[in-house]
């Protein structure tokens, strides 16, 4: 479906993809990850037009169709969420106008002929599709008619995605689409896009979702596209693992040229070595030399200085009430927590969880009731919106600075090099930050003047999946206690032990993490679809006994077509797990010649065998993902037998 070959990208002299290659077939789901800047949206501009390729070529499937969601924000305008969310053309906006002026005639020839036009254009099932993507999406009915220029950027986006769910193109581009959900809509998109009909290109730094949602990674480094079968965990398990191949390849060479060298360097000056000695340094000159695998990639490295222990009670609210105008969000609230507690809250998008954490800070001052912090407690707010931290017109060392400890220039510049604030880049305007930038700079004003109680809303956005990790070590090591929101799942299971599920202003508590907070929801979930009144039966049909022949014949030939399909599949794992096998071995083979000594005293010997290294990395992986679609084709048949009706427990 889309195909990049030799695909080369420069800007001012610096290579962002040399010989780039990838090739993307109907159903695939691939990650596309790198760290910030190594190039992974300039992969979609180039792929999307936006930006031109130096070299190489790029070319679609005829007929194919491309949507992308961009990470920045999209455009605000009159335009009303439905009719953005079911790319709802002119001509159609025009027609439901008329057809509701006719409505006074529904029996008229001008009715009658609007009616038909809007069913050509599939009116009414885009509108009814874009309406279950709306809502799955957290929208509220209320949202439809609304014009997109009242919604936050957050809420545009999640319209335009919609848009893009309900046309379905053969090719969807994803850059960061979970930065703006909540956690229930991001776990309802992960659900959806793992039936997409399309192929799919994902840019994401959530772990998790990767983890679930994609067959393949794609990863973005120092110019190149190196594909990897599996999800993400299993590409951090192969990289490591080519690291380790490459480190001992390099490592047996350097071995080999330091006893080259050494005889050289011993019998050059003998007459009767001599021409021996020239010979070896030639065939240190004639080998083709192993680079030295790169360094893993810089990330942050930092900890939370310990804070000041508290009391045992952090913080309290009694009897809160906050409204925005006549929108009231809570009433007679309550809540505390205690020292050590790392507590989430979850719930929808404009259940409260902002406004909650906002009263907590101290951000926002509560309308009745009151707040109370606890015995030496110091507070720390880290917005969702960074520039709600930052001041645009300063530098970054004038931020970073800007604190009420006194700090010296050198106590800064040190703590900004440690999240990758380095040499001239300290003296940047915050206003051109990125957002991972502005978020690490955010996390560094916090390090310069610790509290004992953390308040973060949603720490984990703009950051890559490397500097996420970092960020819940350092939590994880934090001796006070943190209160924050999230929307991804590995960083709540890894770091909450305490969940809060906000809902209608009322907050509901789970003292556990989150696989208890699942464990309960889907228990209490259970009783309630037990306690349900059953379902009408269905009516009894007048002839069972012609009724059951029919099921009988047709149950007999479902079961031979599907026992036909499960035949034909079966046979194509065998053979892709016979292939993959074969290609192992080759591949050990191959490995544990780079690995010997005596391949690197023939000439050209080690460039074929990583030429050939290299051959056969790339066709596993593709035979990888084929055994992958394979195999879940026939898993999913071997399900049928069960999911299918029977003469015996029909409903």
């Amino acid at each position: 479906m889309l195909t990049l070959s030799g695909i080369q990208k420069a800007y001012g002299g610096r290579t962002l993809i040399g010989e780039g290659a990838l090739q993307v077939n109907r159903g695939d789901r691939i990650g596309v990850v790198g760290s910030n800047g190594a190039g992974k949206s300039t992969l979609f501009a180039l792929i999307l037009g936006r930006e031109s390729h130096d070299a190489g070529s790029i070319s679609f499937q005829r007929g194919a169709t491309v949507g992308e969601l961009p990470q920045e924000s999209a455009p605000a305008t009159d335009e009303r969420v439905i009719d953005c969310a079911a790319g709802i053309t002119p001509e159609l906006v025009s027609l439901r106008r008329q057809l509701r002026a006719a409505e006074a005639d529904p029996d008229g020839l001008h009715f009658a002929e609007l009616n038909h036009r809007f069913e050509e254009l599939d009116g009414r099932t885009i509108e009814a599709r874009a309406k279950q993507m709306l809502a799955g999406l957290a929208f509220r009915a209320t949202d439809f008619e609304r014009p997109l220029r009242e919604l936050s950027g957050g809420w545009v986006m999640r319209a335009h995605l919609a848009r893009l769910l309900v046309q379905e193109p053969d090719l969807l581009l994803l850059d960061e689409p979970t930065n703006h959900l909540d956690l229930e809509a991001l776990i309802w998109l992960q659900n959806h896009l793992a039936s997409y009909p399309g192929g799919l290109l994902l840019i994401s730094h959530d772990r998790e979702f990767l983890n679930r949602l994609v067959g393949s990674i794609v990863e973005v480094r120092d110019g190149r596209l190196q594909r990897y079968a599996g999800n993400y965990d299993q590409y951090l398990e192969q990289r490591e693992n080519d690291r380790a191949r490459q480190l001992a390849a390099y490592k047996n060479q350097q071995r080999e040229i330091a006893r080259l060298q050494a005889f050289a360097d011993r019998f050059r000056a003998k007459n009767t070595k001599a021409s021996q000695a020239q010979s070896k340094l030639k065939q240190i000159d004639r080998m083709e030399k192993i680079d030295a695998p790169d360094d893993p990639e810089a990330v942050i490295h930092f900890k939370f200085p310990q804070p000041q222990r508290s009391g045992l009670k952090v913080i309290e609210l009694a009897g809160v009430r906050h409204a925005y105008g006549t929108q009231v969000i809570y009433e007679h609230l309550d809540f505390e927590a205690e020292r050590g507690q790392r507590i989430v809250l979850l719930g929808s998008n404009g259940a409260g969880k902002s406004t909650l954490l906002k009263l907590l800070a101290g951000v926002l001052t509560p309308q009745a009731g009151h707040r109370r912090l606890g015995h030496h407690v110091r507070t720390g707010y880290y917005a969702q919106y960074r520039v709600d931290m930052l001041r645009p017109e300063h530098t970054v060392l004038e931020e970073a600075l800007d604190t009420p400890q006194p700090l010296t220039e050198v106590s800064a510049r040190t703590v900004l090099g440690s999240f990758l604030f380095r040499g001239d880049d300290v003296f940047k305007p915050v206003s051109v930050l990125s957002g991972g930038e502005k978020s690490r700079l955010a996390l560094v004003k916090l390090l310069l003047d610790p509290p004992n109680l953390l308040l973060m809303d949603e720490p984990t956005n703009h950051l890559d999946i490397p500097s996420t990790e970092t960020l819940l070590r350092a939590l994880r090591h934090f001796h006070g206690t943190v209160i924050f929101i999230s929307h991804d799942v590995f960083f709540i299971r890894e770091l909450a032990n305490h969940v809060v599920h906000v809902r209608d202003g009322k907050l509901r508590h789970y003292p556990g993490g989150y696989a208890y907070y699942l464990d309960k929801t889907a228990a209490e979930s259970a009783v309630n679809d037990a306690n349900r009144p059953p379902r009408d039966l269905a009516p009894v049909d007048p002839n069972p006994a012609a009724q059951l022949r029919v099921q009988k014949r047709l149950e007999a030939e479902q079961r031979q077509a599907l026992s036909r399909t499960r035949r034909q599949i079966k046979s194509e794992v065998d053979r892709l797990e016979q292939a993959i096998h074969q290609l192992e071995q080759s591949e050990a083979e191959c490995t544990a010649a780079l690995q010997d000594p005596a391949t690197y005293q023939v000439p050209g010997r080690v460039v074929e065998l990583q030429h050939e290294f290299n051959r056969l990395r790339t066709q596993l992986a593709e035979l990888n993902i084929a055994w992958e679609t394979a195999a879940t084709q026939l898993a999913s048949l071997e399900l049928e037998p069960a999911r299918a009706p029977t003469s015996e427990a029909r409903p």
